[in-house]
């Protein structure tokens, strides 16, 4: 492995040690890359927090190319669902509930049909419903 010089600056971003050793092991059996999954992993978490171009990663982090390849990876592989899945399993615990939802909530809201604007036609332009716009009583 190349031989990396701890970053200075920590960014909030940043996984602590406690948050790091919870996921650490879910990188267990992925290819040993020059940089630590940990580095990957809290650039990939500034990239996400911030929403900065790859490449205006700051440059105490690997390079973007090499950030954008293990988070593409990371994403085909399934592992970001991974993290979620183990998190949410580890919260609940940790609040002395079942691991696993009994149950789930949808929300939803109701969206007028394509139907009832056809018979009308909208006219984006115009401030009431229906016709062309134009008065048709003479």
């Amino acid at each position: 492995m190349k031989e990396t010089k701890k970053r200075e600056r920590r960014y909030p971003s940043d996984l602590s040690d406690t948050q790091w050793e919870e996921i650490a092991p879910l990188y267990s059996g992925l290819r040993e890359y020059t940089w630590p999954k940990r580095e990957l992993t809290d650039a990939v978490l500034y990239f996400v927090k911030t929403g900065c171009q790859w490449r205006y990663l700051p440059n105490d982090f690997p390079p973007y190319s090499t950030v954008h390849s293990f988070y593409r990876r990371a994403r085909i592989s399934g592992l970001w669902d991974k993290i979620t899945e183990h998190l949410v399993t580890v919260t609940r615990m940790d609040a002395g509930r079942n691991p696993e939802p009994s149950y789930g909530l949808i929300d939803s809201q109701s969206v007028k049909t394509v139907a009832a604007s056809e018979e009308r036609g909208i006219d984006g332009g115009k401030k009431r419903k229906g016709g062309s716009g134009t008065s048709s009583s003479t």
